[in-house]
């Protein structure tokens, strides 16, 4: 390795850590598909039930990570979900198992499949930088007989460019918009780029040859949600440097996805901790 590029692998680093996520625990998976299913009308309970009940342990026991799995609180028939991997070839063996070997996925396919419409909806990411995916314990997961409470609001933010995001764009994010997101309320927990390679398990598509930048941010609640989506609307320099500043970048927002964990997220436990922290400071 140069002498350059040393120097430049260490500032990386440097600047990864001082914007990481708010976590201490140690990055889970650095490759992360974010997954959003369309069921048909009123069956979005049924598949959560079976999910929690069945699908994280043993997608888990086959490679695979999940981080949490939500409602979308705007869209009554949506279920997104979080899977992440060591690494693409891990990906592929994970997925392959799960589908293929699995007799809990064997004995449960039917009734979950018959409450989905759409699974296309898959973006294949990788985090920002090296500090700045999802870092959280996985023995905080809620157990499966967990109550049903209210586990607080997880916002993703989807900005799509034309062009593979700039690493300059991932420093502005990091060092002009994140303090903004903070001191409204935001508990930032990750920011990821697209992963381009090539889908090794075609079974289940991803949407290829497009380029996106996605940021994760965990709230109290929806009382806190809203005013964070308020201090920003109102904020002087969100309005007059922000915005314009995406808008050069060529940063267009896709969408927004409002999320509710279910109760085994493992985001969850994280924004119950939050939740926790804002009863304590009231």
């Amino acid at each position: 390795m140069s002498k350059e590029t040393s120097a430049e692998t260490s500032r990386e680093r440097d600047t990864s850590a001082r914007h990481a996520p708010e976590q201490a625990e140690e990055t889970c998976c650095p490759i992360i598909e974010l997954r959003q299913y369309l069921h048909h009308p009123g069956r979005r309970d049924a598949f959560i039930a079976l999910f929690d009940s069945y699908f994280i342990e043993e997608q888990e026991h086959y490679g695979a990570f999940i981080p949490g799995q939500f409602r979308d609180r705007t869209n009554p028939d949506r279920f997104v979900w979080l899977l992440g991997f060591a690494d693409m070839q891990t990906r592929r063996t994970a997925l392959h198992d799960f589908y293929q070997v699995s007799p809990l996925w064997q004995a449960h396919r039917t009734a979950a499949n018959d409450t989905i419409s759409d699974v296309s909806n898959v973006l294949l990411l990788r985090p920002a930088r090296i500090a700045t995916g999802f870092c959280f314990d996985p023995t905080n997961r809620p157990m499966r007989d967990a109550e049903d409470l209210a586990g607080g609001v997880i916002i993703a933010t989807i900005y799509t460019f034309d062009a593979p995001v700039d690493p300059r764009f991932v420093d502005f994010f990091e060092n002009s918009m994140i303090p903004l997101l903070r001191s409204a309320g935001a508990t930032l927990l990750g920011h990821f780029v697209t992963e381009p390679v090539e889908n090794a398990y075609p079974a289940l598509p991803v949407r290829e040859g497009e380029n996106v930048f996605v940021w994760f941010a965990s709230f109290a609640d929806e009382a806190a949600s809203r005013s964070y989506h308020a201090a920003l609307t109102h904020h002087r320099e969100w309005i007059t440097f922000i915005v314009p500043a995406l808008h050069m970048w060529g940063a267009k927002l896709e969408e927004t996805l409002e999320l509710l964990p279910t109760r085994r997220s493992l985001l969850r436990h994280h924004a119950q901790e939050q939740a926790t922290r804002k009863d304590v400071r009231a």
